[in-house]
């Protein structure tokens, strides 16, 4: 049992964590959630001994061994499968102790020890989690020094998983890893025997993994049992019953101040008046309950261009001339296209982002696009260019030198940043706001493709949440890579695996995928059909244009539809907003009666409905019209 006894915690003077209280179960599976800033990573620094809290205590059973990746990352010329093996300490001190025992009953002893904890078996286990974990037989006997920070990452998260301690705690696990490494974590802590603590923004996870929420808001914590989908069902229903008790509350105050207001100076009700001022100040107010507004991701639509948007015929593409990195690429991109790249990290999946990107000429080959194309491309480099002692408008600004200043502060605006936020320097701006600056950057002339590379490293998961209802609002074709499962199934209609030197589409879900890494299913791969059956490329390409040609219509009312919900869907938050904070509530809905934006809520609950069967029935149209082709 883990027991978190009113913990207080500040950092630069500033208050993280005000008396933050817990007891989580003995073998429980915690996800630790919460948004940027929050105080997660102090927290669990906190439980691992590695922080002193300024006031509480952390109780564990005595003997407990707490197991954490230390933010330093490993170097130096040991190997990845030396220093996993080291990190189990007790086996290393056993068998060196064995070397020098002389005492038989000592020798005895340690022996049994060894076969207790299996230390025979260590060698296999340490080669199976660094394989697991993206490192072949030759890279686990390559010296550390060879990697780059992201991989050595990956050994330290393989060391602490191969020293199975009873608390297991994990910050941001899968930050350094790719899909295929995620996927594998993911199933390896299903199965891990002891308990743990995990921050984490993948949604996928924390609904396969854990079985707690421990929700961390406002310097407390609270408790949940069941994954992350439990924990936000619980959560908006609470939500929702603040709002009620919130308008209740309000309008009981309205009633008081309204009777105060006009009897207070009459004698024969001043006395009456008076007891209902003090009630009024007695009441305790009910705390508003609003999600952060500048959540906000909203791409612009691009001018319509006829398909294909892009065309790659027999393409290659490296960084050298001697060095190929990717041949035989063959690939069409329409306008409504939602394509994700898949393959472990190294394989190419960033190069062929670069190429579509047209940041890398193609070494052979074609490379075909409309004159009027443009793209925009997110990597994570560029998050750690932007320029910290300028603000967003400064970037934007020099960006667009001849956009008016409202033009700018528009897209800006697209992307949460409005009124002081504008002003503010980059170096005071959270990881996730940097990566929303970084988008709305590129997005700046409404590109007609968005490749986006790892676009949630700095986002938690309610940002995460608005950037796939952004990419399923924009009107282009998107190409992403990401480790983000849930962005994936949400918003990828194609799946592109790149291995052995090119790319091929990946015919199946993401759980075949799953299920074909993990040896549990055959790869489906376009060009595992006999050739007999193939046809030509050509005939492929037509016959794929034309299917796609019959499906446009449903596909556009499928994302009118999607776009449509979107905006509802913004405007009941807006409305719950107005409930909820009426100081801080927008146009048009800042001055309104509770009742009548009680009324336009219901409203809008109304359409929200009309909307959403439409796009179940254009969807199932959709998916029977692709499944009859």
């Amino acid at each position: 049992m883990l027991n978190l006894n009113n913990i207080t915690a500040r950092l630069g003077g500033e208050t993280i964590l005000a008396g933050a209280s817990a007891m989580l179960p003995t073998g429980s599976r915690v996800g630790l959630v919460g948004r940027n800033g929050a105080g997660k990573s102090t927290l669990l620094k906190i439980i691992a001994g590695l922080l002193e809290a300024d006031d509480g205590t952390v109780e564990t059973p005595r003997g407990t061994r707490i197991g954490y990746v230390a933010q330093e990352v490993p170097g130096g010329n040991a190997t990845p499968f030396e220093m996993v093996i080291a990190a189990d300490i007790e086996r290393t001190d056993l068998m060196t102790e064995a070397d020098a025992a002389t005492d038989a009953d000592r020798i005895a002893s340690i022996h049994e020890r060894l076969g207790i904890i299996d230390a025979h078996g260590a060698p296999a286990r340490a080669a199976r989690i660094l394989a697991g974990l993206g490192f072949d037989e030759t890279d686990q006997h390559r010296p550390l020094s060879d990697f780059s920070g992201g991989w050595r990452m990956r050994v330290a998260l393989a060391g602490l998983l191969f020293s199975r301690p009873d608390l297991l705690l994990l910050d941001e696990p899968s930050n350094h890893l790719d899909l295929e490494a995620a996927l594998w974590l993911e199933n390896f802590l299903k199965s891990y025997p002891a308990s743990m603590v995990i921050v984490s923004h993948e949604r996928d996870l924390l609904n396969n993994v854990v079985d707690h929420i421990l929700h961390v808001q406002g310097g407390k914590v609270t408790l949940y049992t069941g994954g992350y989908d439990a924990f936000e069902k619980i959560r908006a229903d609470r939500l929702s019953q603040v709002a009620a008790m919130r308008a209740k509350q309000q309008e009981k105050r309205a009633k008081l101040q309204a009777y105060v207001d006009r009897w207070r100076y009459k004698a024969h009700t001043a006395r009456q008046a008076q007891s209902r001022m003090k009630a009024l100040a007695k009441m305790e107010p009910v705390a508003a309950a609003v999600d952060d507004p500048t959540l906000v991701f909203d791409f612009p639509s691009p001018q319509e261009l006829k398909p294909p948007l892009m065309v790659l015929e027999g393409a290659a593409v490296g960084y050298t001339e001697n060095t190929t990195v990717l041949s035989k690429l063959g690939l069409r991109i329409d306008p409504d296209d939602r394509i994700a790249l898949l393959g472990r990290n190294g394989n190419g999946k960033t190069t062929l982002a670069r190429l579509l990107a047209g940041q890398l000429d193609p070494m052979a080959g074609g490379v075909t696009s409309s004159s009027k194309l443009r793209v925009g491309y997110f990597a994570q480099h560029q998050i750690e260019e932007l320029r910290v002692g300028e603000t967003p408008l400064d970037h934007m600004t020099r960006l667009l030198p001849a956009a008016k200043p409202g033009a700018i502060r528009s897209q800006l605006g697209r992307f949460g940043f409005s009124g002081d936020k504008v002003h503010l320097e980059v170096g005071k701006l959270s990881g996730g706001e940097r990566a929303r600056l970084a988008l709305a950057l590129i997005t700046r002339d409404a590109p007609h493709i968005l490749i986006l590379d790892e676009p949630t490293n700095h986002l938690d998961v309610d940002a995460r949440e608005a950037l796939v209802q952004a990419l399923n609002a924009f009107d282009g074709a998107v190409v992403v890579v990401s480790h983000d499962r849930h962005l994936l199934e949400m918003t990828a209609d194609r799946l592109i695996l790149i291995d052995e030197g090119t790319a091929r589409e990946f015919d199946g879900s993401l759980n075949d995928y799953r299920d074909h890494l993990l040896g549990r299913g055959q790869a489906k791969l376009r060009d595992d059909v006999p050739k007999e059956r193939r046809g030509s490329k050509k005939d492929a390409r037509r016959a794929a244009a034309e299917a796609r040609e019959r499906t446009k219509g449903l596909r556009s009312r499928a994302r009118k539809a999607e776009a449509e919900m979107t905006k509802l869907t913004d405007q009941r938050t807006a409305i719950d907003r107005a409930m909820f904070d009426p100081d801080s509530a927008k146009a048009p809905y800042r001055d309104k009666l509770m009742t009548d934006l009680m009324k336009t809520r219901g409203e809008i609950e109304k359409k929200l409905g009309v909307v959403e069967a439409e796009w179940l029935a254009v969807s199932e149209a959709l998916e029977i019209a692709e499944a009859a082709e």
